[in-house]
């Protein structure tokens, strides 16, 4: 196995600043408290761990709640972008809705998402997205396809990626995205989520904000909302329902 190396600490573009969060900190939840107390957005918080990579950026959208959960597709394709840049030629990155994130087929992480309550029709004060992925397993060994739907970084033959790089270039790429979400509106993130979709036009089973929901995945609507067709109804699950309390 590829011994994955923790190197120096990630460098990020001038609109972004990092912060360590500390062995054993997660820096999802201390991203919240500072949003929470009034840092400016910008602040990318992380923890490198020999077997989990874990970041998360504070933003300030000024938009409606619902229009800017458009940053939850920014955070997948930017960790896609990244990973795609930096892994070997044949890792394919792939999406699951809302959140999930694939690599050669396999789960292998999560974007997460957390906002202060309020109206999804209102301007949030802050927005927090995180990214979660897994280095190497732990627990007890598991055979090769003991567990075929989920995977780590090292299993899937990116042992030599520099998490450092991976978080910086998460955070430059989805900067990207950002951008060009306040250029174009949602319309090609929509377009390259969609392309990466992994479980599209098929049956899935979904668990969402505690209920479980199972129907044919037969689109997103004008906001990134899946829409999901059991026999002759369609329901919306609205992207703010992953938004974590």
């Amino acid at each position: 196995m590829d011994i994955f190396t923790i190197d120096e600490p990630p460098a990020f573009p001038p609109l972004l600043r990092g912060e360590e969060a500390g062995a054993g900190i997660d820096p999802f939840a201390k991203a919240v408290s500072a949003a929470i107390t009034g840092t400016d957005a910008g602040l990318v918080v992380y923890n490198i761990e020999p077997h989990m990579i874990r970041a998360a950026v504070v933003l300030a959208p000024e938009a409606p709640l619902q229009d800017a959960m458009a940053m939850v597709f920014a955070g997948a394709l930017g960790f896609g972008d990244a990973l795609g840049a930096l892994a070997p030629p044949e890792v394919g990155v792939h999406m699951d809705w809302p959140g999930g994130l694939r690599v050669n087929g396999a789960r292998c992480g999560q974007i997460r998402a957390a906002a202060p309550a309020g109206e999804a029709e209102q301007e949030p004060d802050w927005l927090v997205i995180g990214l979660e992925v897994p280095v190497f397993p732990v627990g007890d060994t598991v055979e090769p396809g003991e567990s075929p739907d989920n995977t780590t970084l090292t299993e899937e033959g990116c042992g030599e990626v520099s998490p450092s790089r991976l978080v910086e270039g998460w955070a430059r790429h989805m900067l990207v995205w950002i951008n060009r979400w306040l250029e174009d509106g949602i319309a090609p993130l929509h377009a390259d989520w969609r392309a990466r979709a992994f479980n599209l036009g098929e049956d899935i089973q979904l668990e969402l904000d505690g209920d479980s929901y199972t129907g044919t995945f037969v689109g997103l609507d004008d906001r990134g909302g899946m829409l999901l067709r059991r026999d002759d109804e369609t329901t919306l699950l609205p992207l703010t329902r992953m938004l974590e309390k």
